[in-house]
């Protein structure tokens, strides 16, 4: 079964509620939450998605995240994405059941967009990443 999220307007007020393929078919907004990692040494956390995942197979990320469930807060989603896909919040970097993810590993800064230039990122990853450095003050 598909997994139920909520459908928001432009301000984050829900809409309804609908199944997450509906909303990515349509192209309707719905939450998201997203957690962009960092080391000790400021280094950015990158992966590359697996080739089974439904959504951009093979493709890399600078940021872990899905679709808020219904009734979830962001924060709650992030923490639960963190955990399905890396192994949890204070297990990082993913151990072997996190089966989304195909590989990854810790990018200096300096070095993360020529690196992100020589491979296939999601189509999202770059304004992401743009909207975390200036939110961080980088």
């Amino acid at each position: 079964m598909d997994e139920l999220i909520e459908r928001v307007d432009e301000r984050d007020r829900v809409l309804g509620v609908v199944c997450r393929d509906e909303a990515v078919r349509h192209g309707w907004l719905h939450r998201v939450a997203v957690t962009v990692c960092r080391d000790r040494d400021g280094r950015i956390l990158v992966h590359q998605r697996s080739r089974h995942v439904s959504r951009f197979p093979g493709r890399y990320e600078v940021a872990v995240g899905g679709a808020v469930a219904v009734g979830e807060s962001y924060e709650e989603a992030a923490r639960r994405e963190l955990g399905e896909e890396m192994g949890g919040p204070d297990r990082l970097p993913p151990d072997a059941g996190a089966h989304e993810v195909a590989w990854h590993g810790w990018v200096e800064e300096s070095e993360l967009f020529e690196f992100m230039g020589r491979r296939a990122f999601t189509p999202d990853s770059g304004p992401m990443l743009d909207r975390y450095l200036r939110a961080s003050g980088q």
